[in-house]
């Protein structure tokens, strides 16, 4: 078997890694889709990113209509922004009774300065109510997180993995770790050997930034602590004549494709798709090469 995908031309590999699929929207750039079942598989699984500010009315719709055109709904949970744990409570009940959700990404969120007491995601699946849901997600950083571990170390992230992987063994809930964007492959296949190594079994969704200018790329990159796989793009940028061409995330996802291949035992099991440069963009991009 292994054989066989080894031997697989580059383009069949990209598009067996691509199966499975996820993207993400806020509720400002939903209202924009028209029809997502036109860009969109039925069933793919779409999370939606709650931005600090983002009223839940507007996050709790926009989930009820992507759960009605047949999407698996996953919403952002930022530790972050939330005031305290009856707010928290709030939302997973309106989630759950007006959207049927039953998913969700769990994560510290961007803020540094917490709104309320809770800081992460682990916070919030102590609270225990989570302990229904049918899938869970937190967050995975292969180029490491200076919010967490401000000197260059891995020590508390690797820590919260561990945890989790904890809870997930003693939960039965099927949970992953939904990765920061790379834009070189070898970062995440390291990180994801490393985790093997220290005996981690859920899975990795990889993140990658959907096509989208250089600029912008690189705007997103730095404000999101992405680590050596910014150089890149950084060397991307030095070729004037490629400056205002898309950015497409075809070598990353080409290389990860052929290492799942080889390595179909690897934690990295999926694609995640930060739609930096539109939503639209981005979905054309997987049906192309899906």
């Amino acid at each position: 078997m292994v054989n066989m995908m080894q031997n697989r031309p580059a383009g069949a590999q990209l598009a067996a890694f691509l199966e499975g699929v996820s993207i993400e929207v806020m509720p400002r750039t939903a209202a924009k889709v028209e029809d997502f079942t036109a860009i969109l598989p039925e069933n793919t699984r779409v999370y939606i990113a709650h931005i600090e500010g983002t009223p839940i009315e507007e996050m709790v719709d926009t989930a009820k209509r992507l759960a009605a055109g047949g999407f698996q709904v996953m919403p952002h949970f930022p530790a972050r922004i939330m005031k305290d744990t009856a707010e928290l409570k709030d939302w997973i009940d309106r989630y759950v009774s007006e959207a049927g959700v039953e998913q969700a990404l769990l994560l510290g969120g961007s803020p540094t300065t917490p709104v309320g007491k809770l800081d992460s995601s682990i916070q919030l699946i102590e609270t225990g109510y989570f302990d229904g849901f049918k899938r869970l997600h937190v967050a995975g950083h292969p180029e490491g997180n200076g919010d967490i571990d401000a000197k260059g170390t891995t020590t508390h992230v690797d820590e919260a993995v561990r945890w989790k992987q904890a809870y997930a063994d003693r939960s039965g809930i099927d949970m992953a770790l939904t990765t920061q964007f790379v834009f070189a492959a070898q970062p995440m296949i390291d990180w994801a050997e490393r985790l093997e190594a220290d005996g981690i079994t859920m899975p990795i969704h990889a993140g990658v930034a959907g096509p989208a200018k250089l600029q912008t790329l690189i705007k997103y990159a730095i404000a999101c602590g992405v680590g050596p796989s910014l150089n890149v793009l950084q060397k991307r940028a030095k070729d004037l004549t490629k400056l205002l061409k898309p950015f497409e995330p075809t070598e990353v996802l080409t290389d990860l494709a052929a290492y799942k291949a080889e390595n179909p035992d690897s934690l990295i099991d999926k694609v995640h798709v930060f739609p930096l440069g539109g939503i639209k963009n981005s979905a054309e991009y997987i049906r192309e090469n899906g």
